[in-house]
């Protein structure tokens, strides 16, 4: 219904009018967030089928599924949440008699009426406090084993360590990344024939949220090895993948990804950064980057850059395969012809961010990648899907960091005589907190999966990388405010994790951006959400 009534406001003769729509965000980019919560209840009912396979379905489970259900239901009949002060609800489609017959239907009164009740919250929470957690198989065994392994990983070697690493704003440890490129979260995409894993994106979401849960930065690193390794996966010549792909993969190449510009943000069709070819054959680049991460450290940067000045638009884009001199904290960039300058942030600090200027700096005749001038944008867009997978799945992995420290603060820290989690307003913080993590999952789960069937999964990865993103800040929020004053004090853990979870709904395409591809591509036809 949502989709016909959007359908006829931004459409003339059959097809999205770009102007009609940019004046119309508000509603569309509204269709994009309901039609993300309905595809993640589907999500959710796919995790109660999993955990009954695996006779695994439980109580607590019957409580998450009931509680979350009832919670996006609810949500959905009267205003889903696109920011703190956005709210659209179905009378901005006209829709709202159908909303409260929709309502009023006896399935979804249940979950409304009967399924989400303070009472039920309360038993979620208490069972939480008593150790318990919902069922969590991916339905593989060996999936299942990675993500156990990569969960005590970052509890032993990460977490303990994070927050002063962060207190400090000093890079992680080379010790620790050389622990994990030795367990290959540097190589888990890449195929074994170049020294990686060869698993999937699925396997991927596993080692990028237990890697988060201890902190976002450990999550991060292997995505600049994750965006290089399938930018040449996909596109190298074989001599790129051979010289490149194993290296990546064993970690003895950082690399980064030099995509943003300081006046461009999300309008890749404006960059600006000049690659000039010379006599010799070699390259030369000219312009400035921003919000490089990483980029000190790094060995390889993969560099968009316009390599025909009169191609329009996207069509002058190329890809570069740059290398450079490993930095130091003296010296950070010693090569010739590019200079940075760090950015100082909130969070997300243990990789640092910086600005980039090049001028005349050289990449070698061999570095321009598939040895094809003109698709880069093209070679981008296709890195782009598991980008913001993983992207999910960081989020995921700082949302259960925010809960496990709520939690565990709601059960020491005593008030009026009684533990916080006594008290409705905690607890229920602490419920929901965990049914929407658990809803986020299986959808991002979800898109990884079709990506892995190699099916296109553009939609799938922006709706995960959207609700992802709000949960993980909601939930660091939420457990921030079950910490009141504490939680402001830097020495508290849930004051790095506020910080980090905000970057969420930035990078890897703004929840604006993600919200309009959402949209466009559903109203494109390609598929529409199941009831939106």
């Amino acid at each position: 219904m949502v989709r016909n009534k959007i359908g006829e406001i931004v459409s003339i003769a059959g097809k999205v009018d770009p102007a009609v729509a940019e004046r119309e965000q508000h509603r569309l980019h509204g269709y994009a967030w309901i039609a993300t919560q309905v595809e993640a209840l589907g999500a959710l009912c796919d995790w109660a089928d999993r955990a009954s396979h695996a006779d695994a379905f439980g109580d607590l489970e019957r409580l998450v599924l009931d509680i979350g259900i009832g919670e996006y239901c609810a949500q959905i009949f009267s205003g889903v949440a696109m920011s703190q002060s956005e709210i659209v609800r179905p009378s901005d489609f006209g829709l709202q008699q159908e909303a409260f017959a929709l309502a009023a239907s006896d399935a979804a009164a249940y979950f409304v009426r009967s399924g989400n009740t303070p009472d039920r919250r309360a038993e979620l929470a208490r069972r939480l406090a008593d150790g318990e957690r919902p069922y969590e198989g991916t339905g593989d065994d060996t999936l299942d084993m990675i993500r156990d392994q990569f969960r005590t990983f970052a509890s032993e070697r990460i977490a303990p360590h994070a927050h002063g690493w962060h207190l400090a704003d000093a890079l992680i440890p080379l010790d620790v990344v050389r622990e994990m490129a030795e367990l290959g979260v540097f190589g888990v995409c890449i195929p074994e024939e170049h020294g990686g894993l060869g698993l999937g994106k699925l396997a991927m979401c596993l080692v990028s949220e237990e890697l988060s849960r201890g902190w976002i930065c450990a999550g991060s690193l292997g995505t600049r090895s994750e965006i290089a390794g399938e930018l040449i996966g996909q596109n190298g010549t074989d001599e790129q993948k051979a010289k490149f792909l194993p290296r990546i993969a064993d970690g003895s190449i950082l690399p980064t990804a030099v995509f943003t510009e300081p006046d461009t943000g999300s309008d890749l069709a404006s960059v600006r950064t000049r690659a000039r070819q010379t006599d010799t054959g070699a390259w030369r680049i000219d312009g400035a980057k921003t919000w490089i991460t990483h980029a000190a450290r790094a060995d390889l940067m993969t560099i968009l850059c316009r390599t025909d000045p009169a191609a329009p638009g996207y069509a002058g884009l190329s890809m570069l395969l740059a290398e450079k001199t490993r930095g130091s904290d003296s010296d950070p960039f010693p090569d010739e012809g590019i200079a940075g300058d760090e950015i100082e942030v909130l969070g997300y600090r243990g990789m640092k961010e910086y600005t980039l200027g090049f001028d005349g700096f050289e990449v070698a005749e061999d570095g321009l990648l598939g040895g094809v001038e003109g698709e880069g944008f093209k070679q981008l867009m296709r890195t782009f899907e598991g980008a913001r997978i993983q992207t999910a799945a960081r989020a995921l992995g700082v949302g259960w960091n925010a809960f496990d420290l709520g939690l565990s603060y709601a059960t020491q820290r005593q008030q009026f005589r009684k533990p916080l989690l006594a008290f409705p307003r905690v607890s229920d913080k602490l419920a929901l907190m965990v049914c929407e993590l658990v809803i986020a999952r299986e959808l991002t789960w979800t898109a990884a999966r079709q990506k892995d069937r190699g099916e296109r999964c553009d939609i799938e990865a922006g709706m995960a990388k959207l609700l992802c993103a709000r949960v993980a800040w909601s939930s660091a929020d939420n457990a921030l405010q079950i910490h009141g004053g504490n939680g402001y004090a830097l020495e508290y853990e849930i004051s790095r994790v506020l910080c980090d979870a905000r970057i969420l709904n930035i990078f890897e395409g703004a929840g604006e951006i993600q919200a309009q591809v959402i949209a466009r591509g559903l109203l494109g036809s390609r598929r529409s959400a199941q009831s939106a």
